[in-house]
């Protein structure tokens, strides 16, 4: 496995190596030492490599992630997986400030806790959650899933539109026009994937509750000043 030591190369030559290299030509699996909580390690990948990143990261790593696998041994500052559209992102630790933001696909798993607006304007990404998230997680999701092992702070799916959230713990409360919805066999059935897909362990999609859009605002009306 090569290795990219960021105590003897720049940001730019990290990413930049990473960035070369395409299915079948060169090494799929590389190891990133000494991050020392650095932003935009390993962004824009785009082909099927592995990271493994020894240590906790700054701002937006693994931003514009499409098809790689990107493991990260420690914990990760805001904006991780921004913007991603494939692959999978791992976190050992906890996830800084909207997490997953605007993803468009791939999965994102944070084995600690996220904080405020994780999946802030999600397009299609899936968030496996072992922990806890923020105040206002879910904020205007469009599509995609999130799901939460632990607690949701306050404002859960503020003006979201058609993504679905499961939450197995509290929720402290709901935003503007998020509603608790019936878990069905079908929700059920995926559930549990991404349950196992997220290597989630210790819960059954019994164990949750779904919440979605009561679909009130996506039109305006005057009698619903209140809640814009």
């Amino acid at each position: 496995m090569p290795t990219l030591d960021m105590a003897a190369c720049s940001l730019r030559e990290l990413n930049a190596t990473l960035q070369q290299q395409t299915a079948g030509t060169n090494d799929a699996e590389w190891e990133v030492l000494n991050p020392r909580g650095s932003h935009a390690v390993a962004v824009g990948l785009d082909g099927p490599l592995t990271v493994s990143v020894r240590g906790s990261t700054g701002y937006y790593c693994a931003g514009m992630n499409k098809e790689a696998t990107i493991l990260i041994e420690g914990s990760a500052g805001p904006g991780v997986a921004e913007n991603m559209m494939s692959g999978k992102v791992v976190i050992d630790g906890d996830a800084s400030q909207y997490a997953g933001a605007t993803g468009r696909g791939g999965t994102l798993v944070v084995k600690g806790n996220a904080s405020s607006r994780c999946g802030i304007s999600m397009k299609g990404i899936d968030i496996i959650v072992h922990g806890n998230v923020g105040h206002m997680s879910a904020f205007m999701a469009q599509s995609g899933n999130l799901v939460v092992c632990g607690d949701a702070g306050d404002a859960l799916g503020d003006s979201l539109y058609e993504a679905r959230l499961f939450v197995k713990g509290a929720v402290k409360s709901l935003g503007a026009d998020c509603i608790e919805k019936e878990m069905r066999p079908e929700h059920l059935e995926l559930l549990a994937e991404l349950l196992e897909r997220g290597e989630v362990k210790d819960a059954r999609p019994e164990d949750f509750r779904r919440f979605g859009s009561a679909r009130q605002l996506y039109n305006f009306n005057i009698d619903n000043i209140d809640a814009y």
